[in-house]
């Protein structure tokens, strides 16, 4: 199952995020299909950049949200 999920990045409680689309089986920080975006909470007010095509085009396809992209995506306007 193909999933569009955030994978953790930068340093040790310094959180950045990814929005990427990637297969259920594989780790969260590990291997992904592709990346549509990133997230970023420790700025004032949190940074999102998600590439809307992208997302919509996965979510056709059959990609499953988490819930926290699916919160993401709805402050954005692309669901």
């Amino acid at each position: 199952m193909v999933k569009i999920r955030l994978c953790r990045m930068g340093a040790k409680k310094a959180p950045f995020y990814r929005v990427v689309v990637a297969d259920s089986r594989f780790p969260r920080d590990g291997r992904f299909i592709e990346s549509i975006g990133y997230y970023n909470p420790m700025t004032e007010p949190a940074t999102v950049q998600i590439d809307a095509e992208a997302a919509k085009k996965w979510i056709a396809n059959g990609a499953q949200l988490t819930d926290t992209v699916k919160d993401l995506l709805k402050k954005n306007n692309v669901l």
